[in-house]
């Protein structure tokens, strides 16, 4: 199969309010991507939309090459975690992990046993008296010894600090090395992720304002910086986040920039600095905020 997951013209409408606005996605079996965005920029919603949480108002939505709604041969191969992920009221931590060979045909219960042990997750406390960390470190163990064909991670480590969330990455790394699935998690901790993203979709206001592969993306954009008229002019033939002045200097991101074009820059006297994943994310995202606010006000 070479798409896991496509989207045509996919929005989902609340009211008058757009929450994912003509997306349309191909993303690949057998890869991480990174689905980033502030927060209210449509994340969450897309990806209940691709696991059949919701219903879409327009456009179609393939997984696994068929619609994923009420689609039990979808589902069956899909785990999705969320941070707001809710248990019944008697279940304890064990009972989660109990429970899981029942949903995931892939589970592995040796390996979860082992993240229990590297989470240090206490198995008989209530899961409503755990603390947000441990709350979280039980989703991500779910999440990964479940070993799906396509796992959507909705920020269910955002609970955790720093040391577990360093554990939960290495652990990921790990074993999709060994069990290669698909793995789609949206973050705001891009530079933390850096490392294990393959692809970056990035969405503003429920539309796709990035989708490209990490390797290109990095080392390819530069922040160049001079005399505002040498900026412009640099810029002008080329694309970018938009140009900040600050009186007579300037700044801009250059979001693909070769060796010629690095050249060309220091010959037109302006300063270059890499930029990071996280950086070129945000000023991707940071110049679409821009286009929409000139928007309401022109209306």
């Amino acid at each position: 199969m070479k798409h896991i997951i496509t989207t045509e013209a996919l929005t989902k409408r609340f009211g008058s309010e757009e929450a994912v606005s003509s997306v349309s996605l191909a993303l690949e079996p057998g890869r991480v991507y990174g689905l980033l965005g502030r927060n209210g920029a449509g994340k969450s919603t897309l990806m209940r939309l691709l696991t059949g949480q919701e219903f879409a108002t327009s456009g179609a939505i393939r997984v696994f090459g068929e619609s994923p709604v009420e689609n039990a041969g979808v589902l069956d191969r899909i785990c999705f975690i969320k941070e707001t992920q809710s248990y019944p009221d008697a279940f304890k931590a064990r009972h989660v992990l109990a429970n899981a060979p029942h949903f995931f045909r892939n589970w592995d219960q040796v390996y979860a046993d082992r993240l229990v042990d590297l989470f240090e997750v206490p198995m008989h406390r209530h899961m409503k008296k755990l603390s947000r960390g441990q709350r979280s470190a039980v989703g991500a163990i779910v999440g990964l010894a479940s070993r799906a064909e396509l796992t959507l991670f909705d920020e269910p480590y955002a609970g955790l600090d720093a040391v577990a969330r360093r554990a939960f990455y290495d652990a990921l790394l790990a074993d999709i090395a060994e069990h290669p699935r698909t793995v789609l998690f949206s973050t705001h901790l891009i530079d933390e992720a850096a490392d294990l993203l393959e692809h970056v979709v990035a969405i503003s206001h429920g539309r796709i304002v990035l989708d490209a592969d990490a390797d290109e993306l990095r080392g390819a954009a530069a922040t160049v910086a001079g005399p505002a008229a040498a900026v412009e002019e640099f810029v002008s033939r080329r694309e970018s986040t938009g140009v900040r002045r600050l009186g007579g200097l300037a700044t801009a991101t250059v979001t693909s920039l070769d060796d010629s074009g690095k050249a060309a820059a220091r010959a037109a006297g302006l300063d270059l600095t890499e930029v990071s994943l996280q950086d070129l994310v945000i000023a991707r995202l940071g110049a679409d905020l821009e286009r929409a606010d000139k928007k309401e006000v022109a209306a």
